[in-house]
């Protein structure tokens, strides 16, 4: 583990032994809403804290973007880390040990590092570009699945933004009927961390925010996989739109969501 990784991980290890904790009295945890199924506890807010606390004392140098927070650290900075301190809250707040501590570093707004800590399963994902990606400490690989009809697929409702709700529940119906199954997890960063692994052929969802997806990102394309949007382009860190699969499914998966785009939007929610 590289000493940028090392750092992460002591910061993420720390926020996941207080959330650990907390679970054990939920019925305790103060929680608000931000939007519509959009929540926010005050285990998030704790576990921005210790993260961002240790990441600025090792790099005061650096710009912290975090979900709850926003910017921390030099707003001029080259290398940003974004952050998400509990994706899959709803997951947490309800017992599900679906959720994870998802961290990105970029450097001239490239990523570089990712860690994604599954902190009930003790599950360590971690990237380094360039040097391929790593399940606690063993190497891991995208699925080298072919076949469609075989493949099973990971994805995500939008249930904050509705007005999106048609344009996917129509895409669903195709992968479903294409498809061995769907899946919906309900933390987008260990969902990209299982097509990194091979658990999932492919991912896809809407509208997610770089904190969500910056992290699992890298560690599928590490891992051999590919990152698009949702016509195959760069730009999903900006969008939020993606698809992550090995590179045939990923094909195969373009596919079939493209006869649901706009012929006047570059993404699915215009």
């Amino acid at each position: 583990m590289n000493p940028v990784l090392n750092t992460a991980f002591k910061a993420a290890r720390r926020a996941g032994d207080m959330m650990v904790r907390a679970a054990n009295n939920l019925s305790a945890v103060k929680v608000d809403s931000k939007a519509f199924n959009d929540f926010v506890s005050e285990i998030d807010r704790n576990a921005e804290a210790i993260i961002s606390d240790i990441l600025l004392e090792a790099y005061p140098q650096h710009r912290i973007t975090a979900e709850e927070g926003g910017s921390r650290g030099n707003p001029r900075a080259e290398y940003e880390w974004i952050i998400d301190p509990l994706d899959g809250t709803t997951n947490y707040l309800h017992g599900h040990p679906q959720y994870a501590i998802s961290m990105a570093l970029l450097h001239k707004g490239v990523l570089q590092e990712a860690l994604v800590y599954a902190p009930e399963r003790n599950d360590l994902y971690m990237a380094s570009r360039g040097k391929g990606a790593l399940l606690n400490d063993r190497r891991i690989r995208v699925s080298n699945r072919i076949e469609m009809n075989r493949s099973l697929i990971g994805t995500g409702f939008p249930v904050v933004d509705q007005s999106m709700m048609d344009r996917y529940l129509a895409i669903l119906r195709d992968f479903l009927a294409k498809t061995a199954g769907a899946r919906r997890e309900g933390a987008a960063s260990l969902d990209l961390c299982a097509v990194a692994c091979g658990r999932f052929d492919g991912f896809f969802e809407f509208n997610l925010k770089p904190w969500d997806i910056a992290a699992g990102a890298l560690i599928v394309q590490e891992a051999g996989g590919i990152v698009t949007d949702l016509r195959g382009n760069e730009g999903w860190l900006e969008s939020g739109d993606i698809v992550a699969a090995n590179p045939k499914v990923l094909a195969q998966m373009l596919k079939i969501i493209a006869p649901h785009l706009p012929a006047d939007s570059a993404t699915a929610d215009n």
